[in-house]
């Protein structure tokens, strides 16, 4: 069930490219788990800006002194609602609804894991990454970024995991690439037998392409664009298809953003989201 909260920033500072915020929205933090977003609105009274921007939520504390408190990482380079929302301060409020579509399924037992995530999307992981530890599951990260700017949790999953794979292209083209490369490396020395990825679709395609000749579970994280948050604008629309074979599209905020990647219809959705498919090939 979304809940609506009047959420106080109660600490920013900021992390590389990005503006890390802690906001108290106890109604919020209770239930959210790793791979879910909120939407925040943004601008002020005497803002022009209108609508939402929908965020994936980086860890969530039920309980502490100022109540429960949530964590999300906000793209100072963004556009005018994002640098809005980087540009608040302690004491100011937020608008938020959440916690927004479907968590990351945890194993009923332990097992081999593959950790992947690209950018401001890779900061729930180190959450994630906790919770997988705690039932015994053996990780590997990959963390991704356009350039040094835009790593995320690299210090806190080297805490958590221990084993963390950085990727940072020289040509931002080549990301896809080179986090399919390490992905695949690891699938072919090791045992995983499922993969968590959280990013942008490209690079969710190109993970799942690269998993699937070994078999594996991939369970995808889509960070694009949900403008309302609440499945009524239709402008988050996945393309997917059924075990039976049955293609359909779902909205992402809604029945997503946490998908199983061989449900995805990759290339259509690429095709949708810039016109031109760009899976990369194993």
């Amino acid at each position: 069930m979304l809940v609506t909260s009047r959420a106080e920033v109660i600490a920013t500072r900021r992390v590389g490219a990005f503006r890390h915020l802690t906001l108290v929205a106890a109604d919020i933090a209770d239930v959210a788990k790793p791979g879910q977003f909120v939407s925040a609105a943004v601008g002020g009274a005497a803002s022009a800006l209108v609508g939402r921007r929908t965020l994936p939520i980086a860890n969530a504390s039920p309980s502490g002194t100022y109540g429960g408190t949530l964590e999300v990482l906000v793209d100072s380079d963004g556009d005018a609602g994002m640098r809005w929302l980087a540009e608040r301060r302690a004491h100011d409020e937020v608008d938020l609804i959440g916690p927004i579509g479907r968590p990351f399924p945890l194993p009923a037992t332990a097992v081999d894991a593959i950790v992947v995530g690209v950018g401001a999307s890779a900061a729930c992981l180190s959450w994630l990454s906790e919770q997988l530890r705690d039932r015994g599951c053996r990780i590997d990260l990959v963390l991704g970024g356009s350039d040094d700017r835009h790593l995320v949790g690299v210090v806190e999953a080297r805490r958590i995991v221990g084993n963390v794979s950085v990727v940072v292209p020289t040509d931002v083209q080549e990301l896809p690439t080179q986090l399919a490369g390490a992905v695949r490396h690891l699938l072919r020395t090791g045992d995983a037998s499922v993969v968590y990825a959280a990013g942008r679709a490209v690079h969710l395609a190109a993970v799942a392409e690269v998993a699937h000749p070994y078999g594996v579970v991939v369970q995808c994280q889509i960070d694009e664009e949900m403008p309302c948050g609440t499945g009524l604008c239709g402008s988050c629309e996945v393309p997917v298809q059924s075990k039976s074979g049955d293609r359909h599209s779902i909205r992402c905020c809604t029945e997503g953003a946490v998908l199983r990647a061989d449900r995805v219809r990759w290339p259509l959705y690429l095709q949708d989201l810039s016109g031109i498919s760009t899976v990369v090939t194993s």
